[in-house]
């Protein structure tokens, strides 16, 4: 385990954007990533906690959908469940709170760019849930998960965007007149750790995105283009 003492200014800090007590220790541990464990000895890590917050979120969001909108039959119901709880989704919310910069990576993950990699933020968020579900308890986790999803919950079109960001696009290119998006994906790392970084070029728009594989990548680069060309029409 790490020692917390040196990080309990940047954990209090995290805390407070959550607005929710959770013992350093255990926060910590749910933001260390496995590279940083097994550069450290094969310590634990954020695994096991991402598999509890995984839980957390999906019945604290569907109870949500599902007393919310009672018009909605199931399977629109599914839909926008996918769209909040989708790794692209919650990669945004992380970065609104600036999770990525709290997140302890091995060296080689660091350098090539894990602190904004959709997969990474996702599953750190999901962890962090976790934590808060053992450190507060149930009801405490919810209304975490709730505060967090709220601006997804609020507006319909981002369900389409985070669910699959690079038809929105187009279909929003389309819409108001734009060229279609432009893509252009280059890749570093060794074959088994490759990472992806995506350009999308839309009218005046450029915006990118990272992942693990092309097609992350390039999905994390339409939905920052989404959102950039939507507040702009």
């Amino acid at each position: 385990m790490t020692d917390v003492t040196a990080e309990r200014p940047a954990l209090a800090d995290l805390s407070q954007k959550l607005g929710v007590d959770i013992d350093p220790e255990l926060l910590s541990l749910a933001l260390t990533h496995r590279s940083w464990a097994y550069e450290h000895g094969q310590g634990p890590h954020n695994e096991r906690l991402e598999f509890l917050g995984d839980s957390v979120l999906g019945q604290a969001v569907t109870v949500r959908l599902f007393t919310r909108h009672p018009d909605l039959d199931e399977g629109a119901l599914a839909k926008r469940r996918a769209g909040v709880v989708s790794t692209v989704a919650l990669a945004e919310i992380a970065r609104g709170i600036d999770l990525g910069s709290h997140v302890m990576l091995g060296r080689g993950e660091d350098l090539t760019g894990g602190r904004d990699k959709d997969s990474i933020l996702a599953d750190t968020m999901e962890a962090v849930i976790g934590a808060t579900y053992l450190a507060v308890g149930p009801e405490a986790a919810t209304a975490l998960v709730l505060r967090l999803v709220e601006p997804l919950l609020d507006d319909p079109d981002r369900y389409g965007a985070a669910i699959d960001p690079k038809t929105s696009l187009q279909e929003l290119a389309a819409r108001i007149g734009t060229p279609p998006p432009v893509y252009h994906v280059t890749a570093t790392g060794p074959d088994h750790d490759r990472t992806f970084v995506a350009t999308v070029s839309v009218g005046a728009v450029v915006a990118e995105g990272t992942g693990s594989s092309k097609k992350h990548a390039e999905m994390a680069a339409a939905l920052r283009a989404w959102h950039e060309l939507s507040a702009r029409a």
